[in-house]
């Protein structure tokens, strides 16, 4: 049998780590900035508050939905990104750093604006709001990274499946070749490559398209 170099491993993929990171330094640097404005009024909260209930009472929103139930809904949405992006960053075994970070973050926040703001009104409500948006969206990161791993291990295993099923096809046309040539006068030929061999190898397959066995999760 032809001995078969595997050569090095290919190297491991960091756009998703890179993209994200960066991304969510961006986001978290713009939820600190809206968060931490001294002087909120600037922000026109209120004027935006007021045009958006106003939309979704003409829409059919019941009235009962006032200003607080509006904020803490807003609350829960600037999070969502932050803990999407959160757990696209964190490496699939340190996700679970995610459940401290985000309230802890949020906490932060809250604990500032009582102390150093006098224009910021700090509630535990805010904390609860950002929390639940944080976990929203680090559920909806963990299932697209999940989706992501069983749809790649799926493409692995049928390239893995196509190559046996192509080697075991070899192997049964060479043992009818070999039982041909043993019936035959004319002299075996020797030196043909053994069928898992050339299977394994690159030149062997066209398309160039197989998956890497390495996982970008």
């Amino acid at each position: 049998m032809t001995e078969i170099v595997v050569g090095p491993p290919p190297p491991r993929s960091h756009a998703r780590l890179w993209i994200s990171t960066i991304l969510l330094i961006f986001y978290a640097g713009f939820v600190l900035l809206v968060t931490m404005w001294p002087q909120p009024q600037q922000l026109e909260f209120d004027g935006i508050a007021a045009r958006v209930l106003r939309a979704l009472h003409n829409l059919g929103v019941p009235e009962a939905f006032g200003y607080n139930a509006l904020e803490f809904t807003a609350n829960i949405g600037m999070f969502v990104p932050l803990g999407f992006l959160l757990g696209l960053a964190l490496a699939r075994r340190a996700w679970w750093v995610a459940i401290f970070l985000l309230p802890g973050f949020s906490a932060a926040i809250e604990f500032v604006q009582g102390i150093a703001l006098d224009e910021r009104v700090s509630t535990v409500l805010d904390v609860l709001a950002n929390t639940i948006g944080g976990y929203l969206g680090l559920l909806f990161a963990m299932i697209l990274r999940a989706m992501i791993h069983a749809r790649d291990r799926t493409k692995i295993e049928r390239e893995l499946w196509e190559r046996r099923a192509a080697a075991a096809q070899l192997q049964q046309e060479n043992a009818r070749r070999a039982a041909a040539a043993a019936a035959s006068p004319a002299p075996a030929r020797y030196g043909e490559p053994d069928p898992v061999t050339r299977v394994l190898d690159a030149d062997f397959w066209d398309t160039g398209d197989a998956p890497t066995v390495r996982l970008p999760l």
